[in-house]
This record gives C-alpha cells, structure tokens and sequence, in this order.
C-alpha cells in the first residue's frame, strides 16, 4: 500500500504550484517548470539544506 502523499505540483495558469493537500494551502511560489525534485524531497527526508537548494534552483530557472 501506498502512501498518501501530503505535498502535489499542480498545473495552474503560468506554471506549477506546489499543494499541501493535509492544510489544503499552497506552498511555496509559482514555477515555470515542474518542480518533481522539490515535490519528492518535500515527500520524503525534508532536509533543510536540500530544499533550499532545490528552491533557489527553481526560482533561478524563473528569471
């Protein structure tokens, strides 16, 4: 059996959001390309170190 997962990307008009579906809230900004690396780490460990790096990633590739 699966596990539900708590953090979703979703496709909104100009890009991808990130969905908390427990808080029913989005996280995080808007990205022009699906963030799947930050959406798995966001799923799995939520090193601090990790996810800062991948968010700066994806917020560069926004600019």
């Amino acid at each position: 059996m699966q596990k539900r997962r708590k953090y979703v990307a979703k496709g909104v008009p100009g890009g991808w959001r990130i969905w908390n579906t427990k808080m029913k809230k989005w996280w995080g900004e808007l990205y022009e390309i699906q963030p799947d690396e930050l959406v798995e780490e966001l799923n799995s460990n939520k090193r601090p170190e990790v996810l800062v790096q991948l968010t700066k990633r994806f917020q560069m590739q926004k600019r």
